[in-house]
């Protein structure tokens, strides 16, 4: 069973869905961030199976310029994966009133997760990460390259915006314009990982074309907590479609832990 929310940011209005299985324990919830062309509708089915398989909440929200939250006011800042921590996320953990929570997320929102357990290590019980990235590695940008020309393509643009409307274009820009930027080629999360405190899982498909395995090596060997790696062979990007029983059980192995 799922319940929308409305949540008011310092930037615009953002969009939340919380599934609460029955009978749930008082465990920390979970809180999803997507990838940088995602929303909530993108993580499909793989929130309510993850209430479910952990027995706990889940809370996913549609940053802000994406899905059904608000018009970002302007262009993405090159420092908006830190940002994430001290705007939207910082908003939905103030609505729903959290104490304690797991941080998720999948490519540039594992990065953000990342973030979030960095600045609330207090707070922040667990960090899982999916096809996340640590630094800009030249396949991820030629991995971008090649979806911006196929974006390019007519008619293709219509597939982002059955998610984001019309502020599809935005979406795209953000992500390309941001990543390929000179000014951004020296992003890494090696001071941000230096804090993160808590147990952290890091899954990364063995064949994601937007990130070798250099980047959950990177998670293992920076992270201040405990660490685990788990390399699904086979996988790419997105391996909670991909392979979503091996996510599902692997994250609520880790966290019966």
């Amino acid at each position: 069973m799922s319940e929308d929310s409305w949540i008011d940011s310092p930037g615009g209005r953002l969009f939340a869905r919380r599934w609460q299985p029955e009978g749930a324990p008082q465990s920390a919830p979970l809180i999803l961030l997507h990838d940088s062309l995602g929303c909530i509708e993108l993580w499909r089915d793989f929130p309510e199976r993850l209430a479910q398989a952990t027995s706990r909440t889940v809370i996913a929200y549609d940053r802000l310029g994406f899905g059904r939250s608000g018009r970002h006011p302007g262009q993405l800042g090159f420092d908006f994966i830190a940002a994430e921590a001290r705007h939207g996320f910082a908003a939905v953990c103030q609505h729903f009133a959290l104490e304690r929570f797991v941080a998720l997320g999948h490519s540039v929102g594992g990065a953000m997760a990342s973030e979030c357990a960095a600045a609330l290590p207090q707070r922040c019980q667990a960090l899982i990460t999916l096809a996340a990235q640590t630094l800009v590695e030249p396949c991820t940008l030629a991995g971008i390259r090649t979806a911006a020309r196929t974006f390019a393509q007519p008619g293709q643009l219509e597939r982002l915006q059955r998610y984001h409307g019309d502020k599809a274009a935005w979406v795209l820009d953000a992500w390309v314009d941001t990543w390929l930027a000179d000014e951004f080629r020296g992003w890494s999360l090696d001071e941000t990982l230096a804090k993160v405190r808590c147990p952290l899982l890091a899954i990364h498909g063995e064949h994601d074309e937007y990130g070798s395995r250099l980047h959950p090596e990177r998670f293992a060997a920076l992270a201040a907590g405990p660490t685990q790696m788990l390399i699904l062979p086979g996988c790419g990007h997105v391996p909670q479609r991909e392979r979503p029983e091996q996510v599902l059980q692997a994250v609520a192995r880790f966290l019966s832990r």
